[in-house]
């Protein structure tokens, strides 16, 4: 069983990271695939090429045992929407192994208004990653969707491969990209908000460093409000950007 979390990542940081690695130990996956998108919907674009995000994903999990960089979104034109993205791991897996798409509480409130959210069910479970006193869902039809597909634990998710949607406590850090893009853009250290590796390679590659640093620097690669704030659908999850 693997799951899914996608972002930005502009820069990642601990807030994606502390929430990656509590599902991958409360539901026992295999691993955390963590997804940047390329082409953002219903947002501005990210500042940092999609390239530079990939290298400071891969590094700040280098040496994490489960947490793992994925580039395909990166490798895909148009826009950058979860259901393609899961359709893409889907058909590299095969149809048996469980898929759980990481989610932000609000990000799920927001969920049938996804770009083919009931075919997303088809191909992956959801984990709706929470405070434990978030408030329901507004939306009668979301309220519907949780009375029949809700599940209790992670043993659910497991009998399946998709259609599941369980909610998950995670850790709460109020960190966001966007608090240390304006820390950098000042001048100012964002140190022990994101791994060192990934500060020293955004000062290395001058990101952030002004508002016309958008997508101009680039690295080597080898060949991918509330503390938990998902941004769009597109991000496949999207927290703390």
């Amino acid at each position: 069983m693997i799951g899914v979390l996608g972002g930005t990542f502009d820069p990642i940081h601990f807030g994606h990271l502390r929430p990656a690695l509590d599902c991958l130990q409360a539901l026992g996956l295999d691993e955390v695939r963590l997804v940047p998108l390329k082409v953002a919907v219903h947002r501005p674009q990210p500042m940092a090429a999609a390239g530079v995000r990939l290298a400071m994903v891969q590094a700040a999990v280098a040496g994490v045992s489960g947490l793992v960089a994925d580039g395909r979104e990166l490798d895909r034109a148009g826009p950058s929407y979860s259901y393609d993205t899961l359709a893409s791991l889907r058909q590299e897996l095969g149809p048996r192994v469980p898929i759980c798409l990481l989610v932000g509480a609000d990000a799920f409130h927001g969920f049938l208004t996804w770009h083919r959210p009931a075919e997303i069910m088809d191909l992956a479970h959801l984990v709706v990653m929470q405070r434990p006193d978030a408030p329901e869902p507004s939306d009668q039809v979301l309220r519907r969707w949780l009375s029949d597909l809700g599940c209790a634990g992670p043993q659910e998710l497991r009998r399946r491969p998709a259609g599941r949607i369980l909610r998950l406590p995670v850790t709460q850090l109020d960190i966001s990209s966007s608090r240390i893009r304006t820390l950098m853009r000042a001048g100012q250290s964002p140190r022990y908000l994101l791994p060192d590796s990934v500060l020293e390679m955004a000062e290395a590659a001058g990101l952030y460093q002004d508002s016309t640093a958008r997508a101009d620097h680039d690295c080597s690669t080898p060949g991918a409000s509330r503390p938990v704030q998902p941004e769009t659908e597109e991000t496949v999850c999207s927290l703390n950007n």
